[in-house]
């Protein structure tokens, strides 16, 4: 490379810089120390300047200048961690960032000692360029680093912090502009070389009014910087050293340096695709980042934002509050999946899941919910499998959730003294044992998310309420109409005695009575799931008998076919049950097509007698059994008040029973009612 830094502009530039650093040192030398921070500064500052002489009286291309150079920006460097640093969690993260960049500073000063012995011209430029590139580097690094310094002391308010941070970027800007020159041009241009010392004088100065507003305290980036730093001069690195190979093989490779080059290109390229598109890489170096670099393994700050943030998404297109919590509680612990577990009864059924696989057709016990809201614990499913837990937990815990492939963890959300719900965990991409801090994180977590779940409840159940009495003020109209119709027929009947003979009065009491007749049967059609009934007690009942009675009345209206088998009596109220299959039949008829017949089946289930109820009509999907099916006043049905399957599980349990349901969209629906036999009561009681 030609050398283009002679002139009387360079000379004065740089003595002047140096002039400069150099009053500013013994000023800063004078006053009382300020630690290490405020000897590395002074240390700099003679750097600096032992920098700038070396130009101004010898040449920028002389090694005594290249060395010159590394030394200061190492010196600027250490200055600025030791003005960042702080003794809490980044330390190491800030620490790897700087010595990867003081590293590159460093390489740039042996490759310049390197150029001062005898070696073959070929070999020389390759060490000029690895140069050239290695100071390229180091002054995009350290800008990186300046960006984040200001950062810091624009947050912290402090202006000194902020003008040292320009003078760098002065600096090192300045450097990088002529660097970037040299090598696309092949020489240093002599107007960028004076510019540079004419920058350098500006950054004196503004150096110099940093010193007179100096504050107390040192500046702290946050984790999010320092990773980010981390990651940004992780890419300069990888970057350059593609460049930096390119050139060696265009030096070394002789005829075959095309391809070198292009198989090192496309190697480093497949390598980068290959870390950002492998989760389990990216897993496994979040781990290990925040294992080695930090003290403890979360950002609470940045945690509780984006935890609070999951949760509080609403409007459309917005996920429903359960599974949010679900991602939210397995966000913080990289989870790639989980499903809650709701209230069921005493027990627990399966709930909203986000990114599970399968359709989980399992629950929990009285057990697990007893457990739960008496330790308050994690339950991990590791120790469960190696037969080293608790035997408290092991025996809590279903087989399904062991059984489950990836099953890692179970946290439950308690609110009080009550267990709103539980969140069954998949196992990361990079396996561990939970330790007391995710412990710690995630029974908080869990608790603010019960909090969530039991005001969306409390809400639902208020809504409900203000449901039924809007429904009670519909229920006074459609009294007021019985009203009216009693009125009629009570008229009527006072006038029979005085006008039974008169044709006339005898063809308008027959139109009024049909009128009546056919309005009261519109009004029981729509209150005879709601009057009132005298109670019905417990009996044995004839379950076969019941639905061939059924089947009979229904045949005529759609086919109807019987699959009975040889079962006890059930305990059951007949009128109610009746009115309850009734009500699942008339469903079953509605959503199948015409000549598809709708089953009717009894048979034994364990200890108790079930009648099924099942179609291959249009079905349902899973999120409307569990959200929907069962809540008073929602219907699929346009024009209906939704009040049938609600009603029909609280009867069912009324009795002593349970109602389930499996249904698949497209293929068609199947109602299970479970009941005790009537000779297990009686010997009970």
């Amino acid at each position: 490379m030609t050398m283009a830094t002679d002139g009387p502009l360079v000379l004065w530039s740089y003595a002047l810089t140096a002039l400069l650093f150099g009053a500013l040192a013994l000023d800063e030398a004078r006053r009382p120390t300020g630690g290490w921070t405020g000897r590395m500064f002074v240390a700099a500052l003679v750097l600096t300047v032992l920098w700038a002489l070396a130009i101004a009286g010898i040449g920028d291309r002389d090694v005594s200048a290249g060395v010159a150079e590394a030394l200061r920006n190492i010196g600027w460097l250490i200055f600025m961690f030791l003005l960042v640093r702080r003794d809490r969690s980044g330390n190491a993260a800030l620490a790897s960032v700087y010595v990867v960049v003081i590293a590159l500073a460093g390489l740039g000063g042996i490759c310049a000692m390197v150029e001062a012995v005898p070696l073959g011209r070929q070999t020389l430029l390759a060490i000029d360029a690895a140069r050239l590139v290695f100071r390229m580097m180091t002054a995009v690094s350290a800008l990186v680093l300046v960006q984040h310094l200001q950062q810091g002391a624009r947050s912290a308010g402090r202006l000194h912090a902020r003008l040292v941070a320009l003078a760098l970027a002065v600096m090192w800007g300045a450097d990088l502009l002529l660097n970037l020159a040299a090598w696309a041009s092949g020489g240093w241009p002599a107007s960028l070389v004076v510019t540079r010392g004419a920058a350098m004088v500006g950054a004196a100065l503004a150096l110099w009014i940093a010193s007179r507003h100096r504050g107390d305290g040192a500046l702290g980036l946050s984790r999010t910087i320092a990773i980010r730093s981390l990651a940004a001069v992780a890419v300069i690195v990888y970057a350059g050293s593609t460049v930096l190979l390119t050139m060696l093989a265009d030096y070394l490779a002789g005829g075959y340096a095309r391809a070198s080059q292009a198989a090192i290109v496309v190697g480093a390229t497949a390598a980068l695709l290959a870390l950002f598109s492998t989760p389990w890489v990216r897993a496994w170096t979040r781990v290990k980042v925040a294992k080695h670099l930090f003290r403890h393994r979360y950002d609470y700050r940045v945690e509780w934002q984006r935890f609070a943030d999951t949760l509080g998404r609403q409007g459309e297109g917005a996920a429903p509050l359960d599974a949010r919590i679900v991602k939210a509680i397995a966000d913080i612990v990289h989870a790639p999946a989980g499903l809650m577990l709701v209230p069921d009864g005493a027990g627990l059924g399966c709930g909203a899941g986000w990114h599970w696989s399968g359709d989980p057709d399992g629950g929990a016990g009285e057990a697990l919910v007893r457990h739960l809201v008496t330790t308050q614990r994690i339950v991990e499913f590791g120790p469960i499998r190696a037969g080293d837990a608790p035997k408290e937990d092991a025996d809590a815990i279903p087989e399904w959730m062991i059984a489950v492939p990836g099953a890692w963890a179970l946290v439950p959300l308690i609110h009080g003294e009550t267990l709103v719900a539980a969140i069954l965990l998949v196992e990361p991409p990079v396996g561990r044992a939970l330790d007391w801090e995710d412990f710690d994180l995630l029974r908080v977590a869990g608790r603010q998310a019960a909090s969530y779940l039991a005001e969306e409840r409390a809400h639902l159940a208020l809504a409900d309420a203000r449901r039924f009495d809007e429904f009670n003020r519909r229920f006074a109209f459609i009294m007021h109409d019985i009203k009216n119709l009693a009125s009629q027929l009570t008229l009527v009947a006072r006038n029979v005695e005085r006008h039974a003979n008169n044709p006339d009065f005898r063809a308008d009491m027959v139109a009024t009575l049909n009128e009546s007749a056919e309005r009261m049967t519109m009004l029981l059609a729509r209150l005879s799931q709601h009057s009132g009934q005298r109670a019905e007690p417990l009996q044995p009942v004839d379950l076969n008998a019941l639905l061939v009675r059924i089947a009979n009345t229904r045949r005529m209206q759609h086919p109807i076919a019987l699959a009975l088998g040889v079962v006890p009596p059930a305990s059951a109220q007949a009128g109610k049950l009746e009115q309850v299959i009734g009500h699942l039949v008339q469903n079953a008829i509605e959503a199948s097509i015409p000549d598809a017949a709708v089953t009717l089946a009894t048979g034994m289930s364990a200890d108790r007698i079930a009648i099924e109820v099942a179609d291959r009509g249009c079905g349902m999907s899973p999120a409307f059994i569990r959200d929907q099916l069962f809540r008073p006043f929602v219907s699929s049905k346009p024009g209906g008040f939704g009040i049938g399957a609600f009603e029909a599980r609280q009867l069912v349990h009324a009795m002593g029973g349970t109602i389930a349901v499996t249904s698949r969209e497209g293929e068609g629906t199947r109602f299970t009612i479970l009941l005790p036999v009537a000779a297990a009561l009686e010997q009970a009681a």
